[in-house]
């Protein structure tokens, strides 16, 4: 069955995969957008969590976390951001990490928030890794009075970019760019490769079995795959860093923040992330000791250090 919502162009697919229900909207700019909506159980319904992944991810790795919400009373949304997932690609290779300007990642946020999410009347929380915890930051200072709370884990407020400086990442960035590579891979880029996911001497995860997730979907699925990023993407992405430098723009997210840190991340910068912190007048920031990058992908240990943080903040009234 397929329902269609004539306002805006919305598609709502009745498909279950896992727990959610996907469906596409419209972009801004006439782009299909996919997104999923997982129902809390029963009269178990609280508030909505809008959970949003990061870089090259898609929703299917995301299972286990929107059951586990589930239980707690939320009703799961999510999407694809684009150019990754089973959303719009806008290259060539589809496979290229592309994004002209984080603008558009917000207004495809936007959109999902107005036509989809705003009409279940539910309150509103935001669950965010990574990519996505930078976008919602971005987000609540555009729309804080409609978030009640945020937990961010991982956020990219900054990124690692070892071996060269960030200096000097930024300047070459800039440099491709203007002379016309902007949609090239970044020095050693290149497409997925399943050759490339090891296990072993990985940065991400301790867990294997979870930290296969998403290679494994992807076996499933090959038209989930990114590969590496585009100047372009590494561009946009120091333009919307150096927005959230700012102290002043720090101070207006006024929404509640709690920020999950991963002790040793190497994806992201933890100083970036306690800086903003502090800028902000209602975050609060938690380490966990001994965690890779990707939190919740993590081993039963460290994901029960995250789950007890995050029940204690949504719980707080």
């Amino acid at each position: 069955m397929l329902i269609i919502m004539t306002n805006g162009g919305l598609t709502l697919a009745d498909q279950v995969k896992g727990e959610l229900k996907y469906g596409y909207f419209t972009s801004a700019d006439n782009y299909q957008i996919r997104f999923g909506k997982a129902e809390a159980a029963g009269d178990k319904k609280r508030a909505a969590i809008l959970l949003l992944n990061g870089r090259a991810e898609f929703m299917e790795k995301y299972r286990e976390v929107v059951t586990e919400l589930n239980t707690r009373g939320f009703t799961v949304f999510s999407l694809d951001w684009r150019g990754q997932g089973l959303s719009h690609r806008e290259l060539e290779n589809p496979e290229k990490g592309y994004v002209t300007n984080y603008d558009d990642y917000l207004s495809d946020l936007e959109i999902f928030y107005k036509r989809i999410i705003k009409p279940a009347a539910l309150p509103v929380m935001i669950l965010a890794h990574s990519m996505g915890g930078h976008i919602a930051l971005r987000f609540l200072h555009s729309k804080h009075s409609a978030i009640k709370k945020a937990v961010l884990v991982s956020p990219m407020v900054d990124i690692v970019t070892s071996p060269f400086p960030r200096f000097l990442a930024c300047i070459m960035a800039d440099i491709a760019c203007a002379t016309g590579f902007s949609e090239s891979y970044v020095l050693g880029g290149s497409n997925y490769k399943h050759e490339k996911i090891n296990f072993k001497g990985n940065d991400l995860s301790h867990d294997e079995k979870r930290f296969q997730i998403e290679a494994q979907e992807i076996r499933k699925n090959p038209a989930l795959a990114v590969g590496d990023v585009t100047w372009a993407w590494l561009k946009a992405s120091f333009n919307s860093i150096e927005i959230l430098e700012n102290k002043k723009y720090a101070s207006e997210i006024t929404t509640p923040v709690l920020m999950i840190s991963a002790e040793k991340d190497s994806v992201v910068s933890i100083s970036a992330q306690q800086k903003i912190c502090r800028d902000m007048p209602y975050c609060t920031f938690v380490s966990i000791p001994g965690s890779f990058h990707e939190i919740l992908f993590e081993t039963d240990a460290i994901r029960k250090i995250f789950w007890n943080n995050f029940d204690a903040f949504t719980n707080q009234h």
